[in-house]
């Protein structure tokens, strides 16, 4: 019989489906019944193209978190796009794909000339009216042309219809160079951006140029004339180029081969005026040679170019030849190379045996340089008239130049051949050999201009014979995402140098080429710098202005949304086999992640699907193109792949699925519609020329609303095709899963793609965030934040803002400051939270509305002339609200409330907002929690306590605003408690009746802190004892308040618990002060108390006791100790220490301190208190103590005193100290001692009867005395033998005596009994015959008259 599988629930997953799907009528899976034991060590293959992101997050990670990962995942890959180096490499090349125009491959064609603005009639009525020369030419950034007319310069814009044309005609002489320059900081006004460089046959002449933008887009230009100019006679220049970054002007004549800078400043000073010529090229004599004297040479400078990012500046001549030039200095010029013909060919015989494109007559007719960010080994590139291009490396020393320095040699590092004539794209993307390299193409011979602009954007101008002048353009590009593939994949060495082309006829002859956009920089450094594909959704697509004698083209580069909007228009007319044919195209070259963001882009509307030749430029609006466009995103997205099935069984980790390319390319879509934004600092601080800072965004408004306004398509897209997404449909996909792998797969795609939907919104909450902080007075709300708040808005990024709880919380600081400014100009909060609510609703909840209210009414109450009654009522209202949303106020939020409710003398509502604040704040009271946990490190317990300690604080400050005002007024007039009196009543109140166990404890600190000692005693809270218990083992000053508590309360049995066990505990207190805890606690326990019994009184008192002469002890020893010169003066101070502390046992003691340091005395104490019972160490101690005794005094001779007298005050002394115990202070081991001792060292010293006195004055009893001193005399014991015994015969009488006495003096029986009086008298009657038999010293008379006494009390 089987029985079921049980198996353990999933957990839930964050970001998971919302709803559990049903369960599934098939029994689970049987688990496989024996298992290998082995695991995959390897990650399956990627079946869907590239690799995408990482997506698979630890499940703690919040949704938002994890799609922010994501986008910098990818925005770091796309940053890790090749540098030029990597596939413009040592070598040749000449493969290309250029698309058939006349088939559905014309959509592929990397440029489309947009539009073609003619040139003006009024220019073409001038033109025709020139005698001698005419030249025109492009300023394109400025969106103008130009045009020379003999000595004439007429300038318009031409991308306006009827646009107003500027002369320049002050001048006489025929213009023969226009150039357009920066000019250098600080030399012009700030209105002028450029200098208009006019060169003509007698002088060069400088030209201020002012532009500006209109609201309208429209640029106007106006020329103002600035006195610069220089007179050129003789030097007929024809080439003119400046620096961007520095200013410096340079240019070169027809007639020399010389290079020329001119100089300009602002006055004129003695030795220089304002403008002048250097010659870099010639020394300093040849310009005053004549020329009869000279070389005269035919070679002259045709072009200048200048590379500001290495500061080089490039010179080619007639002859083909490229000189080099370093600006080591603002003012030098040096040339480092000269690269020649020859040495240009020399270089290529080395790569290629022998092409007809590159002969002994090739003729370089362009050079462009490559910035030192585009590439760090190539720095130009020369277009010789066949079309090759030739990619030059400068190098110093053995290497490529790196650095700012000087290069030193220049060579060839490679060569680009032209297109064939037939060259189309490759159909097959992937085929198994290299084409080979053509170098013998003639489709780019007679090239009369080439042309590039990073980054790498070629133009060629070509002109075939039979054409009448009119040239034919060839365009090419990088295919940037075959070249981001290719490096991407795990089996290429190194990327190819993949390039598309297209060919544009002009039909007219082209006079100039300017680029109209900025120059294109993805990154300020070579990796990453030529991507493209990361910039396409950011940036505006790079468009080149062409002037023509016919007007000017516009051409555009055509971005890959483009490309993909028109292939799937054109090609995917077909239906579903037309779109699945182009999806293999892009897939196969672009991979499976970068077609399906591109898609998603096409159906959130980006690009244009309009093919070369059309001049539409409006954005995506057909239907079928976006039905396409969404189609191919939807059912070519892939699949998620769970990556823990293996052999032995599904695995139900969804956390280890790989997402599909359909994640991937939402990601990289929006990565880079965010990337301008996304590390960028949301805020920046500019102090203008009045002073005050100007707070301002970093990002410019109109930026800002594109940005969101793509993301909010890309929204709205994504809610509207929910259901059709795989992953977004919801638990229904589920239901179509075949297995529990595809259930896990699908859930973890759900995963990653719910995260970048949450974060898709927060972004676009971000920025309309951002747009409303900055349409309010954000400098006025930057003076009121405080300085931590400042420094934090200060470092704040967009990705911070957007995906960090830290964010969103300061973006809620400010949203309130927004509220709270508008709330003091008097505008309405449900208008202001409306607005905040319908822009950012996260940042401004329900909750947040109602606090706005709460203040609202708050703030009505502090205005001046308000009624009393109305005041009450508001105040109570606000009361009421901020009650409402107690658990979600901010401190900030009731520090401010609390402020005010105080200054209007509303303590008792102040004081109740505080603890309802802090109650709601911790509801599961882990605060309490954590402090009777004792506090441990890194509990979450410790955060709400932090965050209720502080609303306790306000508590405070606010009790003592209370007991202020009081102060100042008295509590009765007349009768009847005043105002100020009633409301302090009433916060008091308010605390007393809290329940708040946290609350009152750190209430009372606060008044330990303040000193108010009494008041907390005086107080009758049960929590008081319960916080004075707990606290008493924290210091002893403490524990001292407790039982000063109970002796208050008259709980004098509590007193004494608390006494002794600070007797006992183990803060550092002295020995006298525990011995005073201990006397008080004896005091306290033998004292009644109420509710406790005689029993346990006597038991806490036995032990008080027991502790109190242990203590007493050791006190003694302490005090001993101390005074003992026998202690080395270093060991002093750590005895005081060991014993002025803890009281010890009696072991330690005894071992460690009375018996090392012979104190005898004490040990005899010790053993009484310890009730130690052995006869043998108390009878040797004794000996010790008596020997000692003795000998201190025979030893002095200052003692002033016989030893016998020293053991006798020794001997009484004892007896106090030792209670007259039984055990210690036994007269059956005193007794003989003391009479040995008196006749062994003090024979007939001192008094005759003193040692009996003694042992009298000590209350031993006589019956005991006699008996001992009786069984001595009995025992004939040495020293107590022959007339020895006498000693005790003479002490016996001497006792029987004074017995006598003392019973006749007190009226007692005599000896006690009758039986005793008789033993006395035979007693003595003995004595007295041994007496007279030796002749010992017993008197006879008196022992006779002794017996008479007692004979007579007989009868």
């Amino acid at each position: 019989m089987s029985y079921p599988v049980l198996q353990t629930p999933q957990r839930p997953l964050p970001g998971a489906f919302f709803n559990t799907p049903a369960a599934s009528r098939y029994p689970p899976p049987r688990p496989p019944i024996f298992t290998s034991g082995r695991a995959s060590t390897g990650n399956p293959p990627n079946p869907q193209g590239s690799p995408g992101p990482t997506a698979s997050a630890p499940q703690s990670e919040l949704p938002i978190r994890r799609g922010a990962r994501t986008i910098n995942e990818l925005l770091q890959r796309d940053s890790r796009f090749p540098d030029l180096n990597s596939y413009v490499r040592q070598g040749i090349s000449s493969d290309y794909e250029i698309p058939n125009a006349a088939t559905t491959e014309g959509a592929w064609a990397p440029f489309q000339r947009t539009k073609l603005h003619d040139i003006p009639d009024r220019v073409f009525e001038q033109y025709n009216r020139a005698a001698v020369s005419t030249m025109m030419g492009l300023f394109a950034e400025l969106n103008h042309a130009w045009v020379t007319i003999d000595n004439a310069l007429y300038l318009w814009d031409y991308t306006n219809p009827n646009p107003e044309i500027i002369g320049f005609e002050e001048q006489t002489n025929n213009i023969t160079a226009i150039k357009l320059v920066v000019p250098r900081k600080g030399v012009f006004v700030d209105t002028v951006t450029h200098l208009l460089v006019v060169a003509t046959t007698a002088e060069i002449i400088l030209l201020g140029v002012a532009t500006a933008l209109e609201a309208s887009g429209v640029r106007t230009v106006s020329l103002y004339q600035t006195r610069m100019a220089l007179s050129i006679r003789g030097i007929n220049v024809q080439a003119i180029e400046g620096s961007a970054q520095t200013g410096r002007i340079f240019f070169a004549g027809a007639g020399d081969n010389d290079l020329y800078e001119l100089t300009y400043q602002q006055e004129e000073k003695w030795f220089a005026s304002r403008c002048g010529k250097i010659n870099h090229t010639s020394p300093g004599y040849t310009s005053i040679v004549p020329q009869i004297w000279g070389n005269k040479t035919q070679e002259h400078v045709l072009e200048i170019v200048v590379d500001d990012s290495r500061r080089l500046v490039y010179t080619l001549s007639s002859e083909s030849s490229i000189r080099t030039f370093h600006m080591d200095s603002p003012t030098t010029l040096q040339q480092v190379i000269e690269k020649k013909r020859q040495e240009f060919l020399r270089d290529i015989s080395h790569m290629i045996s022998t092409s007809v494109l590159l002969t002994r007559q090739m003729v370089i007719v362009s050079i462009s340089p490559i910035s030192s960010m585009e590439c760090s080994k190539l720095h130009l590139m020369a277009t010789t008239t066949t079309g090759c291009r030739l990619f030059l490396s400068a190098t110093r020393g053995y290497g490529y130049l790196s650095g700012p320095g000087a290069p030193q040699s220049m060579q060839v590092q490679h060569i680009r051949f032209p297109p064939q004539f037939d060259q189309r794209r490759s159909e097959t993307p992937y085929q198994g050999a290299e084409p080979s390299t053509d170098t013998s193409s003639l489709a780019l011979s007679y090239s009369r201009i080439g042309l590039r602009f990073a980054p790498g954007f070629f133009l060629c101008f070509v002109a075939k014979s039979g054409q009448d002048g009119r040239d034919n353009l060839f365009l090419s590009a990088p295919d940037t995402g075959r070249i981001a593939a290719d490096a991407r994949s795990l089996t290429a060495q190194a990327s190819k140098y993949y390039e598309q082309g297209c060919w544009i006829p002009l039909n007219s002859h082209a006079e100039e080429i300017g680029l109209v956009t900025a120059p294109f920089a993805a990154s300020t450094q070579p990796l990453g710098f030529g991507n493209e594909l990361a910039v396409q959704y950011d940036e505006p697509p790079t468009e080149i202005a062409i002037l023509t004698n016919t007007g000017i083209h516009i051409i555009r580069r055509r971005r890959l949304v483009d490309i993909f909007a028109a292939a799937i228009h054109n090609g995917g007319g077909g239906g579903d086999e037309g779109l699945e044919n182009e999806m293999k195209k892009f897939i196969g070259q672009y991979g499976r992640g970068e077609t399906i963001a591109t898609a998603l882009a096409v159906a959130c509307g980006q690009g244009n699907d309009v093919v070369p030749g059309d001049v539409r430029l409006s954005r995506i609006s057909d239907p079928e193109t976006l039905r396409l466009a969404r189609k191919a995103f939807v059912e070519f997205g892939g699949r998620p792949l769970n990556e823990n099935v293996v052999s032995e069984g599904p695995s139900f980790a969804a956390d280890n699925v790989r997402p599909s390319s359909r994640h991937e390319g939402l990601a990289l879509y929006m990565a880079r519609l965010v990337r301008s934004l996304w590390k960028t600092s949301v805020i920046k601080g500019k102090i203008p020329p009045s002073g005050a800072i100007s707070i301002q965004s970093t990002i410019q408004p109109a930026k800002l609303s594109t940005i969101k306004e793509e993301l909010t398509k890309l929204s709205q897209f994504l809610d509207d095709n929910s259901t059709f997404i795989e992953g977004l449909a919801g638990p229904e996909s589920l239901h179509n899963a075949v297995s529990q792998h595809e259930q896990v797969a699908l859930q973890g795609e759900h995963q990653a793609l719910h995260s970048l939907q949450k974060l898709n919104s927060s972004i676009i909450e971000g920025i309309s965030f951002v747009q409303m902080l900055f349409e309010e007075r954000v400098d006025e709300m930057w003076t009121a934040l405080d300085d931590t708040t400042k420094q934090r808005l200060h470092d704040l990024t967009f990705e911070q803002l957007f995906s960090t709880e830290q964010g969103k919380d300061l973006a809620k600081v400010l949203v309130k400051a927004i509220v709270n400014r508008n709330i003091a100009n008097g505008s309405s909060v449900d208008t202001v939270a409306d607005a905040l609510r319908r822009r950012c609703g996260s940042l401004c909840s329900a909750d947040d509305v109602i606090i706005f209210k709460a203040q609202e009414q708050l703030q009505k109450a502090s205005e001046t002339g308000t009624s009393k009654d109305l005041v009450r009522n508001l105040l109570n209202e606000s009361i009421r609200l901020f009650g409402q949303v107690a658990g979600a106020l901010s401190f900030e939020n009731l520090q401010s409330a609390v402020e005010q409710f105080t200054a209007l003398q509303f303590y008792a509502g102040a004081i109740s907002v505080a603890l309802q604040v802090a109650h709601e704040s911790d509801r599961g009271n882990s605060a309490l929690a954590w402090v009777n946990a004792n506090k441990p490190a890194g509990d979450p317990g410790s955060v709400a306590y932090n965050f209720r300690k502080q609303c306790y604080d306000l508590v405070h400050n606010v009790l003592v605003a209370v007991d202020g005002a009081a102060s100042r007024e008295p509590d009765m007039i007349d009768g009847r408690a005043t105002l100020i009196a009633t409301k302090r009543t009433e916060a008091y109140n308010i605390i007393n009746n809290s329940d708040d166990e946290l609350f009152h404890f750190d209430l009372y600190e606060w008044y330990l802190q303040q000193g108010w000692i009494d008041r907390l005693l005086a107080l009758s809270s049960p929590f008081v004892v319960e916080f004075l218990t707990r606290s008493s083992a924290t210091t002893p000053e403490r524990a001292d308040l407790l039982w000063r508590f109970y002796v208050h309360r008259e709980c004098f049995y509590e007193a004494a618990a608390v006494q002794l066990d600070l007797a006992k505990s183990e803060f550092p207190i002295t020995l006298t002060k525990r011995i005073e805890y201990l006397s008080r606690a004896k005091a306290n326990a033998s004292t009644q108390s109420p509710g406790i019994g005689r029993q346990t009184r006597q038991v806490l008192l036995y032990e008080v006791g027991e502790l109190l002469d242990v203590a007493n002890i050791q006190d003694e020893l302490l005090q001993r100790l101390v005074a003992d010169s026998r202690i080395a003066d270093a060991r002093r101070p750590q005895v005081t220490e060991e014993l002025d502390s803890q009281i010890k046992n009696l072991t330690d003691l005894f071992n460690n301190y009375a018996d090392q340091a012979s104190y005898f005395d004490i040990c005899l104490m010790i053993y009484e208190c310890a009730d130690h019972h052995n006869e043998a160490d108390i009878n040797a101690t004794w000996q010790q103590l008596l020997d000692a005794t003795h000998t201190k005094v025979a030893n002095d001779p200052n003692a002033g005193q016989q030893p016998y007298e020293a053991v006798v005050t020794m001997f009484t002394d004892m007896a106090d100290r030792l209670n007259h115990s039984e055990n210690t202070f036994n007269p059956n081991i005193l007794v003989p001692m003391i009479e040995k001792y008196a006749l062994e060292s003090q024979n007939n010293v001192g008094s005759r009867h003193w040692v009996p006195d003694l042992f009298i004055r000590v209350a031993f009893p006589y019956e005991t005395i006699i008996s001992i001193v009786q069984g001595m005399w009995y025992s004939t014991t040495a020293p107590f033998t022959e007339r020895n015994k006498g000693v005790l015969a003479d002490h016996i009488v001497y006792l029987c005596d004074q017995w006598y006495e003392e019973c006749v003096r007190t009226n007692m029986r005599l000896y006690g009994s009758d039986l005793n009086a008789q033993e006395i008298r035979d007693l003595l009657a003995v004595l007295s015959a041994a007496s007279a038999a030796s002749g010992g010293p017993t008197e006879q008379g008196f022992l006779t008259n002794l017996i008479r006494k007692i004979d007579r009390s007989f009868r």
